[in-house]
């Protein structure tokens, strides 16, 4: 293994990470009151690391601001878009724009949506009966249900959602091994690519479903497919074990593993530290930045190639501090 193998994955690539975003969590005012709905996080933190790209789908239809807001109206099978005091219809425009933005999204890595928008929403958006003000938060936002269908392996979040520690890395995780898969693609899809690719996300795979990452290496040897036609298999396995979201049984079983590379390095009293660490991560007692800190110490110590690569001890920029919350 080369050196530069031995570099995780998010070290490496200096290309940009793109994310759709709405525009108005970035602060643009673009909302039906005039207003925005600036995500700090979204600009103050996440903007460091990604290249946002905004987009508001009412506005792309030419409605102006501040305007009339509109709703989701469900009449019979059919969703239409109409104006809060139904002086308005945008529900061809807006599907038609839709339609034409999500063709042009291929490179994003990632999507933040806006909760509860009747354009952006992904979920729990308030759908209401035709010819009644009674609604249910069943719907999805006409422009995020596009995307979401056009791009099925495309990660994406709501503002909201992103408070949530476990939801937030989750996104983050998934963003950059969906922009490092996205620029293997580009580089020229090859076995060895994919097989290099599938090891250095060994552990961060078992760390989030066990069951499904066994099923992924077969994938990868004697079926007699070339690198081209197992690779979109491969990636929508691969971002599904991503979605389930890792808890500490499923960390602590893959720290494990990992100790297990160290039994003939380290002595009894640091064997037992590491495993009293893990166990204590497991029970709720440390965060999961405990264990991952003192592997990455003993790893400077008792160098080992395979585990250096491994994307799951450094998944996404420290600076985030992702792993001290859980």
């Amino acid at each position: 293994m080369t050196e530069q193998q031995s570099v995780p994955i998010n070290k490496m690539s200096s290309t940009p990470i793109k994310v759709g975003i709405s525009s108005c969590l970035v602060g643009q005012e673009v909302r039906f009151d005039g207003g925005h709905k600036q995500s700090k996080y979204c600009q103050q933190v996440l903007a460091n690391h990604f290249d946002f790209e905004p987009i508001c789908p009412e506005m792309g239809i030419g409605l102006g601001t501040p305007r009339r807001a509109i709703r989701l109206i469900k009449d019979e099978d059919i969703i239409r878009v109409v104006a809060s005091d139904g002086s308005f219809d945008v529900t061809d425009k807006l599907n038609e724009f839709s339609e034409k933005t999500s063709a042009t999204l291929d490179h994003l890595s990632g999507y933040v949506f806006c909760a509860k928008s009747p354009s952006c929403g992904m979920e729990r958006v308030t759908l209401y009966q035709a010819g009644t003000n009674n609604g249910q938060r069943d719907g999805v936002g006409v422009f995020a249900a596009r995307v979401m269908k056009d791009h099925p392996l495309l990660p994406v979040e709501e503002d909201g959602r992103l408070n949530d520690s476990l939801l937030r890395e989750n996104f983050i995780t998934r963003v950059i091994a969906y922009h490092h898969w996205k620029c293997l693609v580009a580089s020229g899809v090859t076995m060895s690519k994919l097989m290099s690719f599938h090891a250095q996300h060994k552990y961060l795979l078992m760390a989030h479903n066990a069951a499904l990452y066994y099923k992924l290496g077969p994938m990868l040897g004697g079926t007699g497919e070339t690198a081209q036609e197992i690779a979109p298999k491969y990636i929508a396995l691969f971002m599904e074990i991503l979605g389930t979201l890792a808890n500490r049984k499923s960390h602590s079983n893959t720290l494990s593993h990992l100790q297990g590379y160290f039994k003939r390095n380290l002595d009894s009293t640091q064997r037992t530290d590491l495993a009293e660490i893990i166990d204590q991560y497991r029970e709720g007692l440390l965060p999961l930045m405990a264990p991952i800190t003192l592997i990455n110490h003993y790893l400077k110590i008792y160098p080992d190639a395979y585990l250096q690569q491994q994307i799951y001890l450094h998944p996404h920029p420290d600076e985030l501090k992702l792993r001290y919350n859980h």
